[in-house]
């Protein structure tokens, strides 16, 4: 399973708005997405489960894709993770 380790950049971290785009573009890959932080790993396409990781600004996750076309699913989710949402 291939997967990247990515810094978030978001000010405030993946709060509600942020996490809903993340979760929606995992959801949309058509494959199983894996996001992790420290030893908690949860489905990348549950927004509740992304918050309730409680990332901030500046943490590293993992981001874990399973399928076809997993490195693009990789690039697409790894630069939503690297872009400041709340700038």
């Amino acid at each position: 399973m291939p997967e990247r380790t990515v810094v978030v950049a978001s000010s405030h971290g993946l709060h509600a708005r942020p996490a809903a785009l993340f979760s929606q573009a995992a959801a949309k890959a058509g494959v199983p997405v894996k996001l992790t932080k420290g030893a908690r790993t949860v489905n990348a396409a549950s927004i509740l489960g992304v918050i309730s990781l409680g990332i901030d600004h500046g943490d590293e996750v993992v981001v874990s894709v399973d399928g076809e076309g997993a490195d693009g699913v990789l690039d697409e989710l790894s630069g939503l993770l690297a872009t400041d949402h709340d700038a």
